[in-house]
């Protein structure tokens, strides 16, 4: 270990434990009325505005955090983080998926070699592929076009690309260049997702991409040979080459699969999965669906948040006055959760995806060095769209827990409406919420209020709200391919902000492991009981338990039948 030293033991952290006395005085209310403070929190980059004056924070609480990135070395492990070095330290690796989306005249080096030439080896390859298939010049095995995609991945290689699908399916631009195609994401190992994607596809006009770095993934490679035996089954063995490819780096499996390894597209040890969606992972299956032109929009929106990551002093900075507020709020104001609430219909897979990137990268419990840290670091993430959370959660987060929240809208709708004779457009109406719910937080409403409105007495107290209750918003232009891209990338960027500052190691994920290998003794246990009759032996009694009556529900062998499920 290079060294033991905890960020919680340096002046400036000390310094915001003592502070958070003085916070804890004041209520947004008053610091709301502060129009020096207000406009001193309202940051602009690029068209996108970030307002965090509702934040429980005063100006010299943003000047200790200032001093708290200064104490926890931040711009050096920024500057490492770009420079290629092995930031990852438990598993010896660069981080460098800033690369994916550089332009081909950058230089970014991992181990003494320029990556950006090889990542757009991968980019023109994919380009030239889905050209291809897209213009009908590549085939399937009876030679009908391939208009139906579906991206076999599991965790970064399905929660990131679905996401920016998700986004992009309303785009009008993307929306247009995606007629007459489908795109589906195949995850979940359980046979209903398989039944999901199969329904109404054609074998003979399908596409699978099978997304698996090391093409040893359980869940993804038993839905590879799902897919395969659906194909082989319709159109015999030889069309699996035509209509299956590959995201991997093992092209002996992938060619054992019996997958042509010239159709195999790859990334790099220093791409972590959650962070893939843009390499090949993400790129290839959404450039089948929207053409590579779209696709490279959106790495630019990505790059362009990468160049202000990384050029721009902390004051101004997206990402890094993102990741300090939020080490502020779940650290020293002890609020664990964080809501991410998009007012956009189309990012309705964005609290998901990020739900990934925050909670693997930095649901951690000791140093980078491996000493145990004594205090809380992660956060709880979770969202969903408005308007559609008010009528789900937001009860929670007015008059319940204080859940500090993210919401995040655009200027310009994808799909504007404007009904003859309503006051409002839809999308003013959204926007209206978008607006007014971050106010509804922050000043909430005291009981003088209420009895002024002749409130009865009795629903005094459940009427009342305390307020000061925190939170940012994100104002972005649109939500095109471009600003989908920056969005992602300021949420990365913020993750790794929290993660150096906290002094953890936001890339690596051994706490999915222990599962996996835990699964692998049972399923060798269900196996020899389904074919032996062999009883359940080697766990608990609570597990030997469920087991044993798991299959006596489903007794004898399994069916040497091949059939699919079907809807």
């Amino acid at each position: 270990m290079a060294s033991t030293a905890l960020i919680c033991d340096t002046e400036p952290w000390k310094d915001l434990k003592e502070h958070i006395n003085v916070i804890e005085k004041t209520h947004l209310r008053d610091l709301m009325n502060d129009v020096d403070r207000c406009q001193s929190m309202m940051v602009e980059f690029d068209g996108i505005i970030l307002d965090y004056s509702r934040q429980r924070a005063r100006l010299d609480t943003t000047e200790k955090l200032f001093k708290l990135a200064e104490a926890a070395d931040l711009r050096k492990k920024i500057d490492s983080m770009y420079n290629g070095e092995h930031i990852n330290s438990t598993e010896n690796r660069s981080v460098l998926h800033i690369a994916l989306r550089a332009p081909r005249d950058k230089v970014i080096c991992s181990d003494g070699k320029n990556v950006v030439p090889d990542v757009w080896d991968v980019l023109d390859k994919i380009k030239d592929f889905s050209d291809r298939v897209r213009s009908g010049s590549w085939v399937g095995a009876t030679g009908k076009a391939l208009k139906d995609v579906v991206a076999i991945g599991i965790g970064g290689s399905f929660l990131g690309p679905l996401f920016v699908h998700t986004a992009l399916q309303t785009d009008p631009e993307s929306a247009d260049c995606a007629k007459g195609r489908q795109l589906r994401f195949l995850a979940n190992v359980d046979p209903v997702d398989v039944a999901r994607n199969l329904k109404g596809l054609n074998p003979e006009t399908t596409l699978v991409v099978v997304v698996s770095k090391t093409f040893t993934t359980a869940e993804t490679m038993l839905n590879a040979r799902t897919m395969r035996e659906w194909i082989s089954s319709a159109l015999g063995a030889q069309a699996v080459a035509k209509h299956m490819v590959a995201v991997s780096t093992n092209l002996t499996l992938v060619e054992k699969f019996g997958i042509d390894p010239a159709n195999a597209f790859a990334f790099w040890d220093w791409v972590g999965g959650r962070y893939s969606v843009c390499s090949a992972v993400g790129v290839l299956p959404l450039s089948l669906q929207y053409g590579f032109p779209i696709v490279e929009k959106f790495l630019k929106g990505a790059s362009n948040i990468d160049n202000h990551f990384y050029s721009t002093s902390f004051e101004r900075n997206l990402p890094v006055l993102l990741g300090l507020l939020s080490v502020w709020n779940v650290t020293f104001l002890g609020y664990p959760a964080r809501a991410i609430l998009p007012y956009a219909q189309a990012l309705e897979k964005f609290a998901p995806h990020i739900q990934q990137v925050s909670m693997e990268s930095n649901g951690k419990g000791v140093s980078i060095d491996g000493v145990p840290l004594p205090f809380e670091a992660g956060e709880i993430d979770f969202g969903e769209p408005g308007t559609n959370g008010q009528h789900s959660f937001y009860q929670l987060i007015h008059q319940g827990r204080v859940i500090p929240c993210d919401f995040i809208g655009s200027i310009k709708s994808q799909q504007p409406i404007y009904l003859k004779g309503e006051v409002v457009s839809n999308h003013d109406e959204l926007m209206s919420n978008f607006f007014a719910q971050p106010d509804a937080l922050a000043y909430g409403k005291n009981p003088e209020q209420l009895l002024h409105e002749n409130v009865p007495d009795h629903l005094i107290p459940h009427k009342t709200f305390s307020g000061n209750r925190p939170s940012l918003s994100l104002l972005l232009p649109s939500f095109d391919a471009y600003n989908i891209g920056q969005l992602l990338a300021i949420y990365e960027h913020r993750i790794a902000v929290e993660g150096f500052i906290w002094g953890i190691n936001s890339f690596d994920q051994w706490g999915v492991e222990l599962g996996k290998v835990l699964a692998t003794q049972v399923r060798k246990q269900l196996h020899l009981s389904r074919t032996e009759g062999g009883p359940v032996q080697g766990f608990n009694f609570s597990t030997t338990t469920l087991l044993t009556k798991y299959l006596e529900v489903e007794p004898g062998n399994p069916s040497d039948s091949n059939e699919l499920p079907r809807l």
